[in-house]
Formats: C-alpha cells, structure tokens, sequence
C-alpha cells in the first residue's frame, strides 16, 4: 500500500476551518522535533492503557490513537513515504508467515464456503454503499469504494483512478479501518477465552537466525523498492504477500520477525492511519459523520452475523470466523489475529480471498451503481 495525503477542504468548508482554529489544542507553530515527541509520549501512555486493558494489538492501536489527538491538534509531521512502505512489506512477510500448504487444503477443501463468505460481505458492503449513495449522502461510485471492504489504501488509489472522489473515499476507509480494528480488538479481549499476548511477558530481543532474517528483510524490502515501479495498487502489500506466501508454503523460506521490528511496523503503521485524520478533514465530513459511522456499524454487525453463520458452517470458533469476516483492511486483521489466540490460517484465507475479489469487482460495481443512480 502506499501512503495517499487527501485532497485540501472544499472550498465551502474553509470558514469552518478558519473558525475551528484556535479553538482546542494545537501544535502549529511547534518544532518537528517537538511534535513527534508529544507523539511518541501519547503512543507510550495509549499502548500501556490499552496493553493493561487487555487489548489485543495494543501496539498498533495505541499509535493509531494518538496520531489521531496529535493530528486534531493541526500537527504538520508525516510517516515519511519510505518508512511506511516498509512498515507495510514487514506487516505482508507477517501475512505471508501464516501461509502454509494447510491453508491450501483449508481453501481447496471449504472452496465453496470460502466464494459464498467472500462474495457474501462484498454485496453487503456495496448495498451500503448504494443506501448512502441512494440516500444522497455520498455520489455512487464514492460510495461503493468507501464501503468496499479491501485494503484502504490500494481502494483509495482505485478509487481516484475511476474518478471517485479521493477525499471522502479515503476518510470513510480509513475511519472504517479504525472503527473496525478497535471493535475487533474489544471483541477479541471480551469474547477470547485464554491470555493474550501480554507486552511485559514478550521476548523482545530473542535470538535471531540471521539468514531467515536477512531473508525476511530482502522479502519486505521488494514492496517499497519494486512496488511503485509495477503502477499498480498495492503492489508494496501484494508484491512481499505474495512471493513470501509461495516461499513459505513450498517451505523454501523461513519468515524470522522478532517482536522489536513487529512493535515498529505496528507504530509506524498505527500513525500512518491516525495522522490522516486531520481538523480540516473531520470538519469537512462533520456533517456526514454520524450516517457514515451508523453505515460502518451497520456493516461491522452484518459482517458479525456473516460471522455466526461461517462458524457453524466451518466448524471453527466465533472469532475466528468474525474476524475471517471483518470488513476491516486485511493487514490490521492480520495484526489483532496474530496477538490472539484464533486460527489465523483460516482468517488470512479468507480475508486474502476477499482482498484478491474486491480488486477485481470494485471497479465494476462503482461504475455500475454510479450509472443506476444518476439515470
């Protein structure tokens, strides 16, 4: 995934925003320096909150939650472009660890299963989108690629090429993916018999087989050095998930990623999604906010009910199934699966599955609503 900065306010909300600051906290005017050390101290304070509530990835939420406050707060620092790439080709050799040729007799033998679950949340997602769209909340197509259920970055870049609105598009993937990863996470803390992985009993400096590494950092590092050079979105995701899925698979590779580079991957990546949550965007959307969070819980709970259904059919435990049907991005189920105790095999086939679909019927459904509607 690569990182999209949303298009400026329109035009109409400036006086909002010019009457929005100066109220609250703020970091304009403050060093570089000093706003990323309030960021990195919120980070430390939300992540041990969280970690002592139990919550399962806490190290991705706590920096998600506090790019978020620091970004109300008009800060003007950015998860450069690099880092971020990075962050998302350790996250993908994360993804790919869980690919083993179990996963391809999981698939091989629920196929069925797996088609009716995935086209299943890929319909209800877009029926909310037609509503919002219908309900003259958002035009079609912007709609259709804000509830699409894919990894939001490679929607918001598809979404900008069929000639969706970018800004809305990513405001409600993005906040869908925060929405839906704290209420997976809450979910997982409540509904998870056994312990979680706890920060304080994590080995962070274990020892390393340092050719499995070297090899794990060469597989991350094809999404920030070859996925732009291939146009295509998401390649910094597909590219390291892919490749490192067949290595890992055939059982050619070892995935090594020691718990220190993970809590970097995580921060990095919780601030990339919280820093996009800026003043002028909240205040743009504010009118649309309470329909577009009711249409996100609507999905969440649909997808939940998916969940019940995927259960009893699969044989596999509650949340395993609910999260292999969250609608959130791909990479933050793959985080809260890996710090709770579920079958992340069955979770990671479906939710690939779905990611894979959604990029070739995303396009098409847009184009089709956006045509019903304005006939």
């Amino acid at each position: 995934m690569s990182i999209v900065d949303p298009q400026p306010p329109a035009p109409h909300a400036d006086r909002g925003l010019a009457a929005g600051r100066g109220r609250g906290w703020s970091l304009r005017g403050r060093g570089a320096g000093v706003q990323w050390a309030v960021l990195l101290a919120l980070s430390v304070v939300f992540t041990v909150l969280l970690e002592l509530l139990r919550l399962p990835a806490a190290l991705l939420l706590g920096p998600m939650l506090a790019g978020m406050l620091v970004a109300a707060g008009e800060t003007s620092v950015r998860v450069p472009r690099p880092l971020f790439t990075t962050s998302q080709g350790i996250i993908a050799c994360l993804m790919a660890r869980s690919i083993s040729p179990a996963i391809v007799g999981t698939l091989a033998q629920d196929w069925p299963l797996f088609i009716v679950a995935t086209v299943s949340v890929i319909l209800a997602s877009t029926l909310v989108g037609w509503l919002l769209a219908v309900l003259k909340v958002l035009p079609g197509a912007t709609a259709v690629w804000g509830t699409s259920p894919g990894a939001a970055s490679a929607m918001t870049l598809m979404a900008d090429a069929c000639g969706a609105d970018m800004r809305l598009v990513a405001f409600m993937q993005y906040l869908r993916m925060a929405i839906v990863t704290v209420v997976a996470s809450i979910v997982a803390s409540v509904f998870t018999p056994g312990p979680h992985a706890a920060i304080g009993s994590i080995v962070w400096f274990p020892p390393i087989d340092w050719h499995a590494f070297a090899a794990t950092i060469a597989l991350a590092a094809l999404g920030p050095i070859v996925g732009p050079r291939l146009r295509m979105p998401a390649a910094t995701l597909l590219l390291p998930f892919g490749i490192g899925a067949v290595l890992h698979a055939a059982g050619a590779i070892e995935i090594a990623l020691p718990p220190w580079l993970l809590a970097c991957s995580y921060a990095l990546f919780g601030w990339s999604i919280g820093l996009r949550f800026d003043r002028a965007i909240l205040l743009h959307v504010a009118h649309l906010l309470p329909r577009i969070i009711v249409s996100i819980l609507v999905l969440i709970a649909v997808c939940a009910g998916f969940g019940f259904l995927v259960s009893a059919a699969a044989g596999v435990d509650a949340m395993t199934a609910y999260l292999a049907m969250s609608p959130g991005g791909t990479d933050s189920v793959a985080i809260i699966a890996a710090s709770t105790p579920v079958d992340m095999q069955f979770v990671m086939a479906l939710q690939t599955a779905r990611f894979v679909l959604v990029m070739f019927m995303a396009p098409g459904l847009a184009r089709l609503i956006a045509r019903r509607i304005e006939s």
